[in-house]
């Protein structure tokens, strides 16, 4: 359920020339005059400058340059993902908590997110390494009614959201690896790692981590991944608001998840075929069965990876790692 300060917060961002008296706040809350002046202290807290004339009301003048469940809900334009914010400071992983909000029933499009996670996870168990405030480390709960095996498309749609907001804001040429990992100039910068809980017939709720290096000096990377890692910030030479960032996706994601939901998977597939990486060259493909060389073709509609083995037919990949020759 949204939060009262998250509903002072959309009331004034969306009147944000005006003042909103605080009965005009008090009827359409229905709180008090009292427990609105003390939502305000709190925001003045948080890092918001807010101007407040007798005979006028309130307006918020400055919002402040961190992360925060108020500065996210500043001017975000959303019907449903990141009404619920959770924010914390420093956290295990944003999975984790996104799991335990999930199995007390949050809400769907709930948002975990930390200005640091100590144990991130990321696929196959890795550890993602999550520099305090440089990066966005968080975790979307939903609750869509597809059936569990296309829970695989959600994370391929995540991929072209992220690629989307990339390319527009930085100007760069962002790439998707199969299956989860954002590329910018043959470096990693992204990665998703979707999890769900599940009955044979019926998905209870699925949690979407992102991990994204923004703000980034190449010394704040591991020295262990630097030759293969990157950032935003590494890449175009300027510091990244990361509040905006987050708003970006949510209202990219929103769009992209309603029209896969209304429309089917087509539609995530064109655009992620847009961006694949290496389409059309030779792999090496490793599964848990063997090791083979591949020639990457694209993706299924069931999210899986269409690769073209050495004999001439075309196979579906569900899991695996891919090696990409030439000097990689």
């Amino acid at each position: 359920m949204e939060s009262t300060r998250s509903k002072i917060i959309n009331l004034l961002s969306q009147n944000p020339d005006i003042y909103l008296s605080g009965q005009e706040i008090s009827n359409l809350l229905e709180i008090s005059r009292s427990a609105i002046w003390k939502h305000m202290k709190e925001l003045e807290k948080d890092g918001y400058r807010i101007e407040a004339v007798r005979n006028k009301g309130y307006r918020i003048l400055e919002s402040p340059n961190k992360v925060s469940e108020n500065t996210v809900q500043w001017g975000l334009h959303t019907e449903w993902l990141g009404k619920t914010i959770i924010h914390k400071e420093t956290v295990t992983s944003t999975q984790l908590i996104a799991h335990q909000l999930a199995s007390d029933h949050a809400d769907h499009g709930t948002v975990v997110i930390a200005d640091e996670q100590t144990t991130g996870k990321g696929r196959l168990s890795r550890e993602w390494h999550s520099a305090k405030d440089k990066g966005i480390w968080m975790s979307i709960i939903l609750r869509p009614s597809i059936l569990p095996y296309l829970a695989p498309q959600l994370t391929l749609l995540t991929a072209t959201v992220l690629a989307d907001v990339l390319k527009k804001e930085s100007l760069l040429d962002p790439k998707i690896k199969w299956p989860n990992d954002i590329i910018l100039a043959d470096k990693k910068v992204s990665g998703i790692l979707t999890e769900m809980q599940a009955e044979q017939d019926q998905i209870n709720y699925i949690v979407i981590g992102i991990g994204i290096n923004v703000n980034h000096e190449q010394n704040d990377l591991p020295i262990d991944v630097q030759s293969k890692a990157t950032s935003i910030k590494i890449e175009t030479g300027k510091t990244w608001d990361i509040t905006k960032l987050i708003q970006n996706i949510f209202v990219t994601f929103e769009k992209a998840y309603s029209d896969y939901m209304s429309q089917g998977f087509s539609i995530v597939k064109n655009k992620w075929e847009s961006y694949g990486y290496r389409l059309g060259e030779k792999t090496t493909i490793k599964t848990f069965q063997d090791v083979q060389e591949a020639t990457i073709v694209g993706i299924a509609e069931d999210g899986a990876l269409l690769a073209k083995y050495n004999d001439g037919l075309i196979k579906k990949v569900y899991s695996g790692e891919i090696d990409w020759f030439q000097n990689h």
